[in-house]
């Protein structure tokens, strides 16, 4: 159901620390931590003898301590120890994970472990760069991780969910171009001329029109970023000129649990007025507020989903980058079984004629 060679967000660097922390990734428990000198542990959340969750445990450096008997298991899944017997069973062990931290992310690999490169970790460097400031949050959604992906890929929703914050009618109404490269898929959105909506007016401090721009970024199977802006119109943005105006960057990373239900990882950096901490809490908070709205779209959209299996959706032009993120999702599935197609717990996108422009 899942692309399985693929890395996925455990948790932020934070969560993870010195104890056994359950997580579930792509339909299947683990339970991570880290070890002695400070680096990601991931194993298979069962135990080898009667499948207790290994989460119950403890740990002892860098070994996990079954709770019910007591087996040892190191960070490689081997058991190392069993109770009142000196012989291990050969065959006593649990599946491991390839755990890496970086971006103030926890990854871990899912798949075949002899496929694990970590050069596959999108790179989303503004996240823990000394030329960005800001601050993320965690947002638990009972749907289908491809629903949030399709959410991203298509921004003409904030006219509609997002009016009263980063939303109004040019965001619907403007041109846009999809194109893709080897590993992602690109939606590239100007506004030029338009009112800002609340949210860039307040923090733009400037009265007058703006050109506005969304670059997002589709990094499969389960990340997306955009870099997103205002500047008073006629300074200059489109020609690549920002320096009048405010840039962020948002980051969104979807960890799916099950068919229909994933965790969301969402950060929103800037590269201006660094050391502001009451900016970073004001944005990362509009922020919150912003994705709760998205929370209730799609949680409403999964159960419609889930009442009227046999139904398709219908796409518009919109649906452009939408389609290409789902094909790239599709392929993943498709060479890890090889060749066969998954079957889709949600009716996909049926293919429109172009995907150039809206």
């Amino acid at each position: 159901m899942f692309p399985m060679n693929a890395w996925y967000v455990a948790g932020w660097d934070h969560e993870i620390g010195r104890q056994l922390t359950p997580r579930k990734v792509c339909g299947i428990p683990i339970v991570v931590y880290r070890k002695v000198d400070g680096s990601a542990a991931a194993l298979e959340d069962a135990c080898w003898h009667r499948l207790l969750p290994l989460s119950i445990g403890t740990l002892s450096g860098d070994d996990v301590v079954c709770g019910y008997h007591g087996l040892v298991f190191a960070p490689d899944g081997r058991c190392v120890q069993m109770p009142s017997q000196e012989t291990l069973n050969p065959s006593a062990c649990v599946r491991s994970f390839p755990a890496v931290e970086r971006h103030r992310f926890v990854w871990v690999w899912m798949g075949d472990p002899l496929e694990a490169d970590d050069a596959l970790i999108p790179d989303l460097f503004q996240n823990d760069s000394v030329e960005w400031a800001g601050d993320g949050g965690t947002t638990h959604l009972q749907c289908d991780y491809r629903l949030l992906i399709d959410n991203l890929m298509d921004l003409t929703h904030e006219t509609f969910v997002h009016h009263s914050s980063i939303g109004n009618r040019a965001v619907a109404e403007a041109p846009f171009t999809v194109s893709r490269t080897e590993k992602t898929v690109e939606v590239t959105r100007w506004m030029v001329n338009i009112d800002p909506p609340p949210f860039f007016r307040k923090h733009l401090g400037k009265q007058g029109p703006v050109d506005r721009w969304q670059h997002i970024t589709f990094h499969a199977p389960s990340a997306v970023t955009i870099d997103v802006g205002v500047a008073p119109t006629g300074t200059g943005a489109p020609e690549g000129d920002r320096s009048q105006g405010i840039t962020g960057f948002v980051i969104h990373v979807s960890t799916p649990e099950t068919e229909t239900s994933c965790v969301y990882y969402w950060a929103i950096v800037r590269n201006y007025k660094l050391t502001s901490q009451r900016l970073t809490t004001e944005w990362r908070e509009a922020v919150r507020s912003i994705f709760a709205e998205d929370k209730a779209i799609l949680e409403a959209q999964q159960a419609a989903v889930s009442r009227y299996p046999d139904r398709e959706f219908y796409p518009l032009n919109i649906d452009g980058g939408a389609i290409l993120a789902r094909r790239y999702i599709d392929q993943m599935v498709e060479r890890e079984r090889g060749g066969r197609a998954a079957k889709s717990p949600v009716i996909p996108i049926v293919s429109v004629g172009t995907h150039s422009k809206g």
